[in-house]
């Protein structure tokens, strides 16, 4: 429990009365009343005492602690509080708070400027009536804590004072300390500090809020995020550890045999023991690491290797990758060699995700994924790719597009689309002659990749909150194939498409040109 007191250092000795119609209702209300929760006393005094040690020392009946009105200087009428006079001295108690107890304490300003709770149990006296209280003498605040192993602490210090309301009840004065609460309060872990639990930022979402604490209600100080149990600088959240080779994020490490993988996520590593080395790669160490290596830069090489082999999962590694080798889906229809990096056919995968994980990349090469926009970056940048666009549209009519020449930038430009050829396929109703045929990936050409969490866009809202996807946004999209799988809007969509332009399936693809 935690408890916040007061307590006079300089005596204005005062008593009060109280009308026999105020007498009487303080009795119904005592008769009432738990004697557990404290009592209701009244006196015949000249005026209201204005604080707990007046209800002691001036008032003459039984004044065990209990609930008492007052009423300091210049307050417009008396209130109850709860007066701890169980010690030598009289406290007036401002604060009571159980740690499991069912009182809410996150609230708003104007909760706090009345008060709020119950005074026999947990509550604020409030923070006007404490500008009033403070303002009239010199008080020493008394704060007591104890934890749940019995230990206990306190603080003190000989001198408080708030403004009021106008002066947003700023502390203006606080005196001297006395106390051991720096010595029994436990210790704050390494980059912890007390703080607001309701906001903890985490290295799984760095720029969000995580409504989490340790034990000891201790938070990740500013600059470190909470990874497992400890706190880390950000460029730490996206690395793992394994054997003690550090692994960056999106990277993977392969066992000795090559029959397991574990791929790092959000600091964490994700084992998968069903790992097996594809049909164009072999197992090998080379640079201290194990891996499934292949000389294969992209799918149309694993083609041009064995034109017999069927769509599916292989290895490859493009030119100047600085990674390890990575899988693929490799679509060996239409004249075979298509490497995909976006495919979506059940809305199995939540394509509304944020930056790094569309720089990563997310999914199930086997479902529903999207590759990650750095390897398509080192992909498009290798040699000169087509990219092809297949649908299939809620009135299961199949379309597809083709673009001669595809390209994005780099993370330091946001990944744009760079280049864009000229356009070819089903999907414009106007028809490929048409001038702007393929005005629905154009329209975006030289425009940066934006996610909800990073806005590149050009339109005064963010465009990928708005319509719930990811893409080259411009102000805002003529297509938006990575967002939500619906039949109305926003949807998977593609403008000019000769049907519906929403599409329950896309599969996004590049070959060589």
């Amino acid at each position: 429990m935690y408890c916040y007191l007061f307590h006079v250092t300089q005596f204005i000795l005062l008593c009060w009365t109280a009308s026999r119609l105020q007498a009487q209702q303080m009795r119904n209300r005592d008769s009432q009343s738990n004697d557990n929760h404290g009592s209701y006393f009244f006196y015949q005094s000249s005026e209201y005492p204005r604080d707990c040690s007046e209800v002691r020392d001036q008032c003459h009946s039984d004044t065990s602690s209990g609930v008492y009105l007052i009423k300091p200087d210049g307050y417009p009428e008396p209130f109850e509080i709860f007066c701890d006079n169980e010690g030598s001295e009289a406290w007036t108690v401002l604060l009571r708070r159980n740690v499991d107890g069912g009182l809410v304490f996150k609230r708003e300003w104007d909760d706090y400027k009345k008060g709020f709770g119950f005074l026999s149990q947990e509550y604020w006296i409030g923070n006007e009536k404490l500008s009033y209280l403070t303002s009239q003498k010199n008080y020493e605040v008394h704060i007591n804590i104890s934890y749940e192993n019995g230990s206990s602490c306190y603080a003190s210090y000989d001198l408080l004072r708030i403004t009021d309301d106008f002066g947003n009840f700023n502390i203006t004065k606080l005196g001297q300390y006395s106390g051991n609460a720096d010595e029994c309060m436990p210790p704050c872990p390494g980059n912890m500090s007390p703080g607001d639990c309701s906001c903890q930022k985490t290295c799984a979402n760095p720029s969000g809020c995580l409504n989490t604490c340790n034990v000891h209600n201790c938070v990740c100080t500013d600059g470190f995020y909470l990874k497992g149990e400890d706190c880390v600088p950000l460029s730490e959240c996206t690395r793992c550890q394994v054997n003690g080779i550090n692994i960056p994020e999106g990277r993977s490490y392969v066992s000795a045999d090559c029959t397991s993988r574990a791929e790092c996520r959000n600091g964490q590593l994700l084992w998968d023991n069903t790992y097996a080395c594809r049909a164009n790669a072999v197992c090998d160490k080379r640079n201290n690491a194990w891996q499934c290596y292949t000389d294969d830069v992209d799918c149309h090489k694993v083609y041009e290797d064995d034109d017999s082999r069927p769509s599916g999962i292989y290895n490859i590694k493009p030119a100047n990758w600085p990674g390890l080798p990575f899988e693929v889906y490799c679509n060996m229809a239409d004249g075979g060699g298509w490497t995909v990096f976006q495919h979506r056919e059940d809305g199995s995968f939540d394509f509304y995700q944020n930056w790094t994980t569309y720089r990563i990349g997310f999914g199930s090469l086997d479902q529903e994924y999207w590759l990650g926009n750095e390897k398509l970056y080192y992909l498009t940048n290798q040699k000169q790719y087509t990219l092809r666009i297949d649908f299939i549209n809620f009135e299961n009519s199949p379309y597809y597009a083709t673009f001669d020449f595809f390209r994005i930038n780099n993370e330091a430009d946001n990944y744009r689309l760079s280049q864009l050829g000229s356009y070819d396929g089903t999907a414009d109703e106007r028809g490929s002659s048409h001038s702007s045929a393929g005005y629905a990936l154009s329209y975006h050409l030289n425009y940066q990749f934006s996610t909800h969490d990073r806005d590149n866009d050009v339109d005064s809202r963010n465009c990928a909150v708005t319509y719930r996807g990811a893409w080259w946004y411009r102000g805002c999209y003529y297509s938006n194939l990575n967002g939500p799988r619906s039949t109305s809007y926003p949807c998977i969509y593609w403008y000019y498409l000769p049907g519906t332009n929403c599409n329950k399936y896309v599969e996004m693809k590049i070959r060589p040109s």
